[in-house]
């Protein structure tokens, strides 16, 4: 699903990607077949679960299942990208817990241990019953913010639930945090309304904290508001950019004087535009993988930024 990341990974490796064959019967069922012998491996399936979401999910458990009965000794699912996270907890009658079947599926399908960045909430690890290694993008996008931000910062969380994440931004950056009290209509999805904040952002530079910016309501409401309560400049900074829909639009018509993300999910040349940052996790998701395998520590790598 997203082969300049994996080669990205691998080089810093040093390791090449295995040879795998990917395709599909003419009704559309995936079919995978390893290139080479995998029995007793210690083997990494790499796959970030971006557009369109379901194939690439499906691929991923295809393969591992594929590795399960070539023998390979430990499999290890490399997920940049967790599909479904947003669907964690019921937050109305008769809907689905669908991270948790994701995590169902991946654990029936073979995988011993899960590696992956930023997932919506932490407690999405405690829907697997074996280890979950948790990477966190921070240390890349604050050291990139630490390069641009030269006024008084103040780190925004776009909702109640983000407060952990902008504190993590604060300390590393030495800044203040604020709060967006959001508004989201019942029974949508992908609709948000910023309606007032918490804290004091007269005059300062507002770098607005999320995991993920899907169709972008959220962050460019809260960057309207912060405006209008008299920042002088506001950034977005999340993991993962998926730009969904009229993403693009919303943002480069907005107050924002950079968006920046990182390459967790392919960003297509169309959806990219000038005011937009692309940060590469390959250094931090190959360190993480070198640390599974030799059995190192991984906490140790985020300074326990990650838990």
């Amino acid at each position: 699903g997203h082969t300049e990341l994996s080669e990205e990974v691998a080089q810093h490796l040093k390791v090449p990607l295995a040879d795998i064959v990917l395709s599909s019967f003419a009704n559309g069922e995936i079919y995978c077949r390893y290139g080479e012998n995998i029995r007793g491996a210690d083997l990494f399936v790499f796959q970030s679960h971006c557009d369109p979401v379901n194939d690439r999910l499906m691929e991923q458990l295809i393969m591992i299942d594929a590795a399960k009965r070539a023998s390979a000794k430990r499999i290890t699912a490399v997920v940049p990208f967790y599909g479904y996270a947003r669907q964690d907890r019921k937050a109305e009658g008769r809907e689905p817990i669908s991270a948790r079947l994701v995590a169902d599926l991946l654990t029936a399908a073979g995988a011993d241990r899960v590696v992956t960045v930023d997932l919506h909430t932490g407690q999405i690890q405690g829907f697997f019953n074996f280890p979950v290694d948790h990477l966190t993008a921070v240390p890349v996008l604050a050291e990139y913010l630490r390069t641009v931000i030269d006024n008084k910062a103040v780190m925004v969380a776009p909702d109640a639930g983000g407060g952990k994440l902008a504190r993590r931004f604060a300390d590393r950056l030495g800044a203040d945090i604020a709060f967006i009290d959001k508004r989201r209509p019942k029974g949508t999805h992908n609709v948000a309304v910023a309606t007032e904040v918490v804290g004091d952002v007269d005059g300062c530079t507002c770098v607005i904290v999320d995991d993920m910016i899907d169709t972008a309501s959220t962050v460019v409401s809260a960057a309207e508001l912060l405006m209008d309560r008299g920042a002088s400049d506001v950034y977005i900074t999340a993991t993962h950019g998926l730009l969904s829909g009229p993403a693009v639009d919303r943002l480069k018509n907005a107050p924002i004087r950079e968006v920046i993300v990182t390459d967790t999910v392919p960003i297509a040349s169309e959806k990219r535009f000038d005011g937009l940052r692309v940060l590469s996790i390959a250094p931090l998701v190959a360190d993480a993988i070198d640390a599974v395998f030799e059995d190192a520590s991984i906490s140790e790598l985020f300074g326990g930024d990650n838990v």
